[in-house]
């Protein structure tokens, strides 16, 4: 399977650069993954397409402000951080992005906010990350807080006037580089609606990296190595799921890392168990789905591993065909964009 396959031409122009005012008011394209029939809605008539006895699986990760603005101890040069994951055994030791990488061998340390948190190089690691150990007084995440940036994507050029809007409505658990974006649409007045609809609500974790965003480089697309991220699957959520299954309810998954979580997890019957642990799995089309019926998700970057999921469950065909009619019909792409229901 080559990557060109998974190409399709986006003019810029429709590349979302701010969020609409209203959540639930993006468009909803509806594509049957068997006819490849297409109906164009508004996302609050997602409750068009629920019924009674399903469920709907949200990440509830929240987004950490992870781009950081320093200056290099002894030279002043300006140095950007982007905090990539916590070491589990050593908390206040992050593997990073840094630019400019020349500046930053091992040993150079980093001042942020006029001292109130420094940094300095302990390793370099694949790809070019750094290791950083900080150093501070006070509490790391409210320090975060008042220094940090949300780490947009790098398509995204205008500047976010309210950090809330790259988060969902029920984000919960601190630690992603990025948005889970699909859940955006919606509100939580939406989110009750559904509830009382007799539709069922499960919550997982999966931290977004920003592997999200690497380009797949090679012309394979079976050569590409995915990156890895942390999910968690508790008690409640795996009841909600495997008594819908039983109960022949849909499990409908709200974006791309609410399936890899699933998928990464369920077994060969579909069964999800209560499991924590790290991720790499990489879904493209040959793939048979165990846990997930239905997906709500944004329109994803050309050649993108993300497009290659949703091929995979739509088809090919389906999806790209799915994209030219969104071109044609203005929607609005990527993290801020609308929304497809693939039902």
């Amino acid at each position: 399977m080559d990557l060109h396959d998974f190409y399709y031409d986006l003019p810029e122009e429709l590349i979302a650069q701010d969020p609409l005012s209203d959540r639930s008011s993006s468009r909803l394209m509806v594509l049957d993954k068997n006819t490849g029939a297409i109906e164009h809605k508004i996302f609050r008539d997602i409750t068009e397409y629920l019924k009674p006895g399903d469920c709907l699986v949200i990440n509830d990760t929240k987004v950490i402000p992870a781009r950081l603005i320093g200056e290099k101890e002894g030279t002043g040069a300006a140095i950007e951080v982007l905090l990539l994951k916590r070491l589990e055994d050593r908390q206040d030791t992050w593997e990073v992005l840094v630019k400019p990488g020349k500046k930053c061998k091992v040993g150079a340390r980093i001042v942020f906010g006029g001292g109130k948190l420094t940094g300095e190089i302990i390793d370099i690691v694949e790809e070019g990350n750094r290791l950083i150990q900080f150093s501070y007084d006070g509490i790391f995440e409210e320090i975060l807080d008042e220094l940090g940036q949300m780490p947009l994507p790098p398509y995204i050029t205008h500047k976010l006037e309210d950090k809330n809007r790259y988060q969902t409505v029920y984000a919960k658990h601190e630690g992603s580089a990025a948005a889970p974006t699909a859940g955006l649409h919606f509100t939580k007045e939406l989110l009750k609606q559904i509830e009382d609809m007799g539709v069922k609500i499960a919550r997982v974790t999966l931290h977004v990296g920003l592997g999200t965003f690497r380009p797949v480089k090679v012309e394979n697309i079976l050569d590409h190595h995915m990156h890895s991220e942390f999910y968690q699957v508790d008690k409640e959520a795996a009841d909600i799921i495997n008594n819908t299954k039983a109960n022949g309810g849909r499990v409908i998954a709200v974006g791309t890392t609410s399936t890899r979580t699933l998928e990464s997890v369920a077994d060969e019957n579909g069964h999800i168990p209560v499991k924590s642990g790290w991720t790499e799995i990489f879904i493209y089309p040959g793939y048979k789905f165990k846990a997930i019926d239905c997906l709500i998700t944004n329109f994803h970057l050309p050649e993108s591993t993300l497009v290659m999921l949703v091929s995979a469950l739509a088809g090919r065909e389906n999806v790209l065909n799915a994209y030219e009619v969104a071109v044609k019909e203005r929607y609005r792409f990527f993290s801020f964009g609308d929304a497809m229901f693939i039902k």
